[in-house]
């Protein structure tokens, strides 16, 4: 492994020491403005110099400039979130200033968008040779007036991810059927060591700027994407005033059943004194009982009534020259669950699980705290014209589950994870020829993460799992005739785990039924890649390979509590390794917008999860998932867009490993991997102040397995009917100030179960989504 890492670095210090063959001494400027077709200013706007790294984005007054320009021709590239993205030619003169302005188009293709996900630089979606998919802030903003939890607006908005369980958790919110890795800013949210399925809902939308979803797998960002990745942008300082904020005020409830008034009040700041600039917001929200359509109490068992939800975050920035900056985030989020009601079980398919008033046992349940603080140091031109973002972060993460009779004599487990992590990123343009340009992203991530899981009565259920992990990588991306887009690179894992002596947890008294497992060190170490092209010259047909593998050590944990070996070296510890083919394009022929992709991944141990006498274990066998999703967005006129999405996943297990996928014994994947076909649809009007938005989603049926001689389905095994919801958002803009917005959540009040409560097949878990409820925000900009 060593050489290999050898290898990447001195590559990469090749085309560091390189580039400088192409540099020239005199340099060039180029400013100027970027405004809107109402010759407004448009801000945040971002522009670039085709292949030299180079970019700024746009002051409050639609102004900018990039200075230590090469002579000679240039591209400048302008995209701005809900504009067509614009490519201009341009001369830069040996110290001279070009001036030029710009005009920017609105559009609603993503094609436009930028990112910086895909491959840890700034680029359009255009050029990313994979599926994205972007929640924008206007996007943000809609859905959560309709229900301020995260967990529902990316259930919604993303093809391919699962919809939302109505839960604290989300577990079986897979993306195209395989798990997910979390990130807030980059910092790793999800526990892969010891999966607990609470990192969708980790942040409260109010300090999220928008959303990038990467879909299928990724050798980016290490440890734990099988099925891709999401990373919450938080909110950046903007303009130049001072001081500007924006207050809000809310009440929810549902519409039907007494107790369920819950009110939320969120305050920001922000501002920027000379170099120095900041975001300053908080937020606290208690909902009230949770009833679904007929009005009865949801089940409280890992459930969002009667919570209480804090959100504390800031970021705060200083410039010391145009090219180097410092900026430190830090984001504190809790939610907790103080709860009258205690678990009525159901009749599975025939009533539901309720809430009905009693005293619960154990301590309140929830995320006790998730703590992340970043401090990130960018300079754009380190050596020469290569640039640097380092960043140093840690995560504190604490979490706490329902008690459970299945312990001896009950409990509660929780799970505590910490991460703390180096990251160095360098970029340095190349370029070939005048018809030939590119840059290389190069760096390597280290960190080291301390997982664990035990009672809250401090017996043991997975001893402390410590990780660490260096994996240098580099990602060399390149730009033919200025249409094709080729990009590849590679990730080497070097991962270490230690262990230590543990006993499982006693089935009896005084200790019987446990095992005494000696610990010890894991090591894995492995070279993952990627590769992908996209052609982008028509608009009207964008197309796009790609090939990804990804490498997680997932659910480490369950294997680990499970164990009935005396030592970890007999027990199945190996990691997933995911190859990702994918294939697909974007197409934009005036008004509409239209994307489509097909996946196909495979890896020789999977993870399935299997019941087996009442304890959870991870069946490991090879696996085949694939699928498809298509897109639609169409602007019928002025301020009307509608639009909608097809999203289907389908899974096997090669259970007798064969080789082949279509024998006697083998068999579908788990409903709580694989989600049911999904489908949305949205109508947009905004006019005059006025923006409404009505969406639809519909959740498809599965029905592969059959149940046992008693008539149970086993975990993840029962049918799924489908049901279909219709949401609606309004805002109005009162004045200039005040902002009043009414949000309805299950507008038609239809009683439905989600997938989680149907794939179960229990009493337990049989459980009903909300019923029609609303958010009412008053909202004040100052």
């Amino acid at each position: 492994m060593l050489p290999r890492i050898i290898l990447v670095f001195t590559l990469s210090l090749c085309a560091l020491s390189g580039q400088n063959l192409f540099a020239q001494t005199e340099k060039g400027t180029v400013k100027g403005t970027v405004k809107n077709s109402f010759n407004q200013p448009v801000p945040s706007a971002h522009v670039l110099i085709k292949g030299s790294g180079k970019g700024v984005h746009t002051d409050e007054n639609g102004a900018f400039a990039i200075a230590d320009i090469a002579p000679g021709a240039a591209t400048l590239r302008i995209s701005s979130l809900g504009f067509a993205s614009q490519e201009q030619k341009i001369r830069i003169d040996a110290g001279a200033t070009t001036v030029v302005e710009v005009k920017l188009e609105e559009n609603t293709s993503q094609l436009d968008e930028v990112i910086v996900s895909a491959s840890r630089r700034v680029e359009s979606l255009a050029e990313t040779p994979s599926s994205v998919t972007v929640i924008s802030p206007k996007e943000i903003d809609a859905l959560s007036t309709i229900s301020p939890n995260i967990a529902n607006i990316v259930g919604y908005a993303v093809p391919g991810l699962g919809s939302s369980t109505n839960q604290t958790g989300n577990y079986g919110q897979t993306l195209r059927g395989r798990n997910l890795l979390v990130l807030i800013d980059g910092i790793p949210q999800s526990t892969p060591l010891r999966a607990g399925g609470r990192d969708i809902r980790s942040i409260d939308p109010s300090v999220i700027e928008r959303v990038e979803v990467i879909k299928g797998a990724t050798a980016i960002y290490g440890n734990g994407a099988d099925g891709g990745l999401i990373n919450y942008i938080t909110k950046v300082p903007r303009g130049a005033r001072k001081i500007g904020g924006y207050s809000q005020a809310g009440l929810t409830g549902n519409t039907k059943g007494d107790s369920t008034i819950g009110y939320r009040f969120s305050q920001q700041l922000f501002g920027k004194l000379n170099k120095f600039d900041y975001v300053v917001s908080g937020m606290y929200e208690k909902t009230g009982v949770y009833r679904d359509a007929e009005g009865q109490v949801i089940s409280p068992e890992y459930g969002l009534g009667e919570t209480k939800i804090y959100n504390a975050f800031t970021k705060m920035g200083y410039d010391f020259t145009e090219s180097q900056r410092l900026e430190l985030m830090y984001n504190y989020y809790s939610s907790n669950q103080h709860s009258a009601f205690v678990l009525k079980n159901g009749v599975f398919g025939k009533s539901p699980a309720i809430g009905v008033l009693g005293k619960r046992v154990g301590i309140d349940e929830g995320t006790r705290h998730n703590h992340n603080l970043n401090l990130q140091y960018t300079n754009k031109e380190i050596v020469g014209r290569t640039s640097l973002t380092a960043n140093v972060y840690l995560q504190d993460f604490w979490t706490v589950y329902s008690n459970s009779a299945s312990f001896y004599g009950s409990g509660q487990s929780e799970i505590v994870s910490n991460k703390k992590g180096l990251r160095v990123n360098l970029n340095t343009p190349l370029q070939f020829s005048s018809k030939i340009s590119g840059d290389i992203t190069y760096g390597f991530d280290l960190l080291n993460d301390q997982t664990a899981q035990s009672l809250v009565d401090g017996r043991v259920w997975v001893p402390n799992i410590d990780m660490r992990n260096l994996a240098p990588y580099a990602q060399i991306s390149t730009q033919w005739f200025n249409h094709l887009n080729v990009k590849a690179g590679a990730r080497a894992e070097n991962i270490r785990i230690q262990i230590d002596d543990y006993n499982t947890l006693a089935t009896g008294p005084d200790g019987a039924g446990s095992i005494a497992v000696k610990g010890g060190i894991l090591d894995y170490n492995a070279l993952v890649f990627n590769a992908g092209a996209r052609y982008s010259k028509f608009r009207y047909f964008n197309p796009f390979v790609s090939y990804s593998q990804s490498f997680s050590i997932f659910d480490l944990g369950r294997v680990l509590r499970a164990a009935r070996e005396s030592t970890i070296s007999k027990l199945e510890t190996k990691p997933i390794i995911v190859d990702n083919y994918e294939g697909g394009f974007s197409s934009q022929l005036g008004k509409l917008s239209f994307t489509a992709a097909y996946y196909y991944s495979t890896s020789k141990l999977g993870s399935n999860l299997l019941e087996v006498d009442g304890v959870y274990i991870a069946e490991r066998m090879p696996e085949r998932v694939w699928g498809y999703e298509i897109q639609m967005d169409y602007r019928v006129y002025g301020g009307l867009t509608v639009g909608g999405n097809y999203a289907y996943v389908e899974g096997k297990g090669d259970k007798d490993q064969d080789g082949n996928f279509s024998g006697p014994k083998d068999t579908y994947l788990n409903s709580n991997r694989i989600t049911p076909p999904k489908i949305t649809a949205y109508a947009k009007f905004n006019h005059k102040g006025l923006n409404v938005d009505l969406n639809w989603m519909y959740v498809g049926s599965r029905d592969r397995f059959k149940p046992n001689e008693k008539g149970v389905y086993a975990l993840g095994e029962a049918p799924i009917e489908s049901f279909n919801l219709w949401n609606l958002a309004a805002a109005y803009k009162v004045t200039r100030q005040f902002r009043l917005s009414l949000g309805i959540e299950n507008l038609l009040n239809t009683a439905y179960y989600p997938t989680i409560a149907q794939f179960y097949g229990n009493d337990a878990n049989y459980t009903r989504g909300n019923g029609r409820r609303f958010n009412l925000v008053l909202g004040y900009a100052f």
